[in-house]
């Protein structure tokens, strides 16, 4: 048995595992085994009964408030656990302090962390408190409910009816990002060369509506990923990454990420893929599994997101995965989703359609770059079989154009052509 997030163990009944409560309550709850020492080896407990009523003091004495447990005994053992659940009144306090966990570790709460508690607990979210600015202008905002949702008139009524403004507190922090001016970062672009040492292009849009770094950053997008072919009389506008799937990726990014984080959403545009990364991870309580199955249910910036909707450029929540991978439902390679404490990231490959390889080959394929060549290693590590076969489909992929060799002996790295 190891520790884990979600799992902490312990020999003997100390003060210390209070920091533990107040971190699996503040946030996704979890599990403390007593008797059971960090090697996780059991070495149990003299008294079980008596060590149950030990913590349930301890708890009630020392958290506030006080949160949802369960005390369960193993008598063949001589363990108890606790099992702590996740609260709703956050933040839980020990000491007057807020914790958390950190992979194995229990830490404090820093500020930005004890302030999304304090909301969280209040039932509110960050862009639904008031802004700071109050002498704001909404132009572009007006421009947009006119195109498509078709509302003439603007004025206070409709920024209460979209609930970016009460009489008691004014405009909340959704107005502000909506409005003409404003003090949040926007997005970074960054447009490489051969190499990300080799910067082509940098435009970096802040300080102004999401509306129009939205439709600026589509813009550029259009600038190096889009063209036009003419068959006779008409005109036929390709794609090399899907307009769809980076304008899902954008607005996602916009309404999900944290605005409480002093950053940029930024992104990264490449010969061969688009990566955007936007500050901090998923919201609390939805896993991995659920975001790449498109079920969000909890909204980081529900005002923000209900007004991206309105103007039709989010579909229905919880729709953005499954919308990017039908894009490139055709295609070889397909978008590359990662996620951390901090951020998540979304790479967007080039479109590639059947070539006529074989599925053994479409997978080699699918694991390599036209940037960054591979050792064979690397590739036969990302695929489904072994290293002979690996190779021997790639001097295949090779001879036909595939597939270009660059180095030699264990230098030998492997690139898409």
């Amino acid at each position: 048995m190891k520790e884990s997030r979600a799992l902490e163990l312990k020999e003997t009944i100390t003060n210390s595992f209070l920091k533990t409560v107040s971190a699996f309550a503040n946030y996704d709850g979890g599990s403390i085994i007593f008797g059971i020492d960090d090697s996780g080896a059991v070495v149990g407990l003299a008294n079980p009964r008596e060590a149950c009523l030990s913590i349930e003091n301890k708890i009630n004495d020392s958290i506030s408030p006080q949160p949802a447990y369960s005390l369960a005994v193993d008598y063949k053992t001589n363990t108890v656990t606790l099992v702590v659940h996740a609260g709703e009144n956050t933040p839980y306090l020990y000491r007057a302090k807020a914790y958390r966990r950190n992979g194995t570790a229990t830490i404090e709460a820093d500020h930005l962390q004890m302030r999304r508690l304090v909301l969280r607990g209040q039932n509110l979210t960050f862009d639904a408190t008031p802004s700071k600015e109050q002498d704001l202008t909404f132009d572009v905002l007006a421009g947009a409910l006119k195109d498509h949702v078709g509302i003439e008139s603007f004025d206070d009524d409709v920024l209460r009816s979209l609930s970016l403004y009460s009489n008691d507190n004014g405009y909340n922090v959704a107005a502000e990002l909506l409005a003409d001016a404003n003090g949040f970062p926007g997005i970074d672009i960054a447009r490489f060369g051969e190499s990300i040492n080799v910067i082509n292009k940098r435009l970096t849009l802040e300080r102004v509506s999401v509306l129009t770094v939205y439709e600026r950053t589509i813009e550029v997008y259009a600038d190096y990923y889009q063209h036009e072919t003419i068959d006779g009389a008409y005109r036929t506008k390709v794609e090399i990454i899907p307009e769809a799937a980076f304008r899902e990726v954008i607005a996602n990014a916009i309404a999900h990420r944290t605005w409480d984080v002093r950053a940029h959403i930024r992104v990264a545009m490449f010969e061969d893929r688009i990566e955007v990364t936007s500050p901090g991870g998923l919201p609390e309580g939805i896993t991995e599994q659920e975001y790449l199955a498109g079920r969000v249910s909890i909204l980081r910036n529900p005002i923000l997101a209900a007004v991206l909707f309105r103007l039709n450029i989010i579909e229905a929540f919880g729709t953005g995965i499954p919308r990017i991978m039908r894009a490139y439902e055709k295609s070889l390679r397909k978008p590359v989703f990662e996620m951390s404490d901090n951020a998540v990231s979304v790479v967007l490959p080039l479109l590639e359609t059947d070539l006529g390889l074989s599925s053994d080959e479409r997978e080699v394929y699918a694991c390599l770059s036209r940037v960054v060549p591979k050792p064979i290693s690397e590739i036969a590590d990302a695929v489904s079989f072994g290293k002979s076969k690996t190779t021997t489909l790639l001097k295949s992929m090779v001879s036909r154009g595939f597939v270009t060799i660059e180095g030699t002996g264990r230098g030998t790295r492997y690139r898409l052509s």
